[in-house]
C-alpha cells in the first residue's frame, strides 16, 4: 500500500486530564473503520490542553473532542492559542490545495469554543445542565448533509454540557459556504432559546455540540453512577431514567448515531484523499 493510500488522523484531546468515555469512543470507532474497511489507518493522540500538545499539517483527518468547562474561561491561553494556530492553518491549506482538503470533526467543547473565537454564535452558561439521550432536530439543510441525511428527524444523541452555543450567525455561516444542521429540542412552553446542536462551517469542517462517539456501554456507566442517577432521576423522574438506560441498546437511538456519524466523516474524508491521488 503507498502512502497515498494511507490515511492519517490526529485526535485532538481536550479532556483536560479528567475521565471520560468520549476518548475512548473515537479511538474505538478509528479501530473500527480500519478493520472493517481493510485499511491502513494510523492516528496519533494530542493532549491538547493538560500538554499544550498540538499536531502538525501531515494528518488528513482532525477530530477534536469534547471535554469539561467554561469555553469562554480558555481566551488567551497557551493550549488555546495553539490550538487556533492549527485551525488557521488548516483552513489556509484546504484555500491553498482545494483538491487535497484537510477534514475536522469538532465535538462539544471543541465545538463551542470554535464557535466562539470565529463568531459563528454566542457561547453561555446553560441554566441548568443537559445529560442524557435526549432527540437533536434537524434543519432542512440537516436532512440533506451526508453526515445525517440516513438518520431519522429527530435523532437521538448524547448530550451532556453546562454552556452551549446560541443566537447562531446566519450570515456568516453561510458566507463561508456552511450551514445550520441541528437544533435542540423545541420547547414553546420554556421562554429559552434553543441551542445549535451542529454546524457544517465548510466542506472539510463541521462541528456538532452533542457527542456523536458515544456508544451504550459508555452511557451505561456514566447512568449507572450515583450522581448521575440522583441527577436525571430530580430532574426527569425515575421513569425517565430507567428508560434512558433500557433504551440504551435500541438500534433506532443513539447507536444508530454512533454507527453513522463518524464511521461516514473519515469515510468523506478518506474519499477526498483518494480522489485527489493522480493514478
Amino acid at each position: 500500500m503507498t502512502e497515498d493510500n494511507q490515511i492519517h488522523i490526529a485526535v485532538l484531546d481536550l479532556y483536560n486530564g479528567e475521565a471520560n468515555e468520549g476518548m475512548r469512543c473515537i479511538l474505538q470507532l478509528i479501530e473500527g473503520f480500519r478493520n472493517e474497511n481493510n485499511l491502513y489507518v494510523s492516528y496519533q493522540v494530542f493532549d491538547v490542553r493538560l500538554k499544550n500538545e498540538v499536531p502538525d499539517l501531515s494528518f488528513d483527518i482532525y477530530i477534536s473532542s469534547g471535554g469539561p468547562g467554561n469555553p469562554v474561561d480558555s481566551i488567551d491561553s497557551v493550549w488555546e492559542k495553539k490550538y487556533f494556530n492549527l485551525m488557521e492553518a488548516i483552513k489556509l491549506n484546504n484555500q491553498t490545495y482545494p483538491e487535497n482538503k484537510k477534514h475536522v470533526l469538532l465535538i462539544c467543547h471543541s465545538f463551542q469554543i470554535f464557535c466562539r473565537q470565529y463568531g459563528f454564535g454566542e457561547a453561555s452558561k446553560r441554566k441548568s445542565t443537559s445529560f442524557g439521550v435526549m432527540p437533536v432536530h434537524k434543519t432542512e439543510a440537516g436532512n440533506q448533509d451526508l453526515l445525517f441525511q440516513t438518520l431519522d428527524d429527530p435523532m437521538w444523541a448524547v448530550d451532556s454540557r453546562d454552556y452551549q452555543i446560541i443566537q447562531p450567525n446566519m450570515e456568516k455561516i453561510a458566507a463561508n459556504g456552511g450551514a445550520l444542521l441541528c437544533i435542540e429540542k423545541y420547547r414553546p412552553h420554556v421562554d429559552l432559546e434553543r441551542a445549535v446542536m451542529a454546524i457544517r462551517f465548510d466542506e472539510a469542517f463541521i462541528g456538532m455540540q452533542f457527542h456523536p462517539e458515544a456508544d451504550a456501554v459508555g452511557m451505561s456507566m456514566y447512568l449507572l453512577r450515583e450522581d448521575k442517577k440522583k441527577f436525571i432521576i430530580e430532574r426527569y423522574g425515575e421513569d425517565k431514567y430507567w428508560d434512558m438506560l433500557n433504551h440504551l441498546n435500541d438500534p433506532d437511538k443513539i447507536m444508530l448515531t454512533y454507527a453513522t456519524v463518524i464511521p461516514r466523516f473519515l469515510m468523506i474524508g478518506l474519499q477526498h484523499k483518494l480522489s485527489s491521488v493522480t493514478l
